[in-house]
């Protein structure tokens, strides 16, 4: 496997740090094998990025024989786009690394927790490819070809995790027209890739109707969606195994857990021309399960 760590420089002076898990490839298979990838974007309100969430996630999707991604975007006192842009550019990285890499350029799905499910979805939508051209990216070509979600922050509505957009935001927070524009809800169309979304029912930091939400824009769109509700857990559970627990026993929830093994089935499925997404392993679904 080869590891590396890199740094993508925010418009603001920032740093973002980029880490990637890239998956040998046996002379004794195919060398040449391109395989789906998945850029992983952790939660925390814009105002940190989540350990929980980041290598852990990374470790069930490298096990499943995809490439894996870890984007630490800038946070609060950074503000909209700057998360955005280092989103676009991680993406451009993969794109760009490809073959060096072994990923499927056309198979790289990201996937979000919270409020970096907020920032995925940011980029895999419509929301912000005005902001992107802007800044030099062709929005269409650092768009994923998939995207993930785990109890994601949606709408900047009444049913809002207002904390997420007021550190997003900074002094724009209570203005109508910069939280249009980030009302992911609002901004799904024909351009939007196939969605897996999973939320808990009552989860009281992030309502679960942004994932309803989220859900029905993307039924009007035409947009492949798969939801999975769960009835019992609270806000950012990761795995909601022991390995991402808090404070030892906090996050703990067998009714969750089964979310791997299901996005993981759903990845084989969305990208099912690739080799690599059609095979699996038994190793695979032990650690899903």
């Amino acid at each position: 496997m080869r590891y590396f760590e890199d740094e993508i420089s925010g418009i603001d002076g920032s740093t973002a740090t980029f880490v990637g898990y890239c998956l040998d490839n046996s002379s004794e298979i195919d060398p040449n094998r391109k395989r789906p990838s998945v850029l992983v974007i952790p939660g925390g309100g814009y105002e940190m990025t989540s350990d929980r969430e980041a290598e852990p996630i990374a470790m069930q999707f490298l096990a499943a024989g995809f490439n894996a991604f870890v984007l630490r975007y800038s946070v609060k006192p950074s503000i909209f786009p700057v998360a955005l842009l280092e989103a676009a550019e991680a993406m451009r990285r993969i794109r760009t690394h490809a073959d060096e890499w072994h990923c499927d350029a056309d198979a790289i799905a990201a996937i979000g927790f919270s409020a970096g499910g907020h920032l995925a979805a940011n980029l895999a939508t419509s929301a912000s490819d005005d902001v992107l051209a802007a800044h030099g990216y062709d929005a269409d070509a650092v768009r994923p070809n998939g995207l993930m979600l785990a109890y994601p922050v949606v709408t900047s509505g009444p049913l809002a995790h207002r904390g997420s957009f007021d550190a997003l935001l900074g002094d724009r927070k209570a203005d109508p027209e910069a939280l249009d524009a980030v009302s992911i809800e609002k901004h799904i169309d024909a351009k939007t890739p196939p969605v897996f979304v999973w939320h808990t029912v009552p989860d009281d930091c992030v309502p679960y109707e942004n994932t309803l939400m989220l859900v029905d824009a993307c039924k009007k769109a035409g947009v492949s969606v798969e939801a999975h509700l769960f009835p019992s857990g609270g806000h950012g559970l990761s795995l909601g195994t022991a390995e991402t627990a808090w404070q030892g026993v906090n996050g703990i929830e067998p009714c969750v857990q089964v979310w791997p093994k299901l996005a993981i089935a759903w990845m084989r499925r969305t990208f099912a021309d690739t080799d690599a997404a059609t095979t699996g392993s038994a190793t695979a679904d032990a650690i899903a399960e």
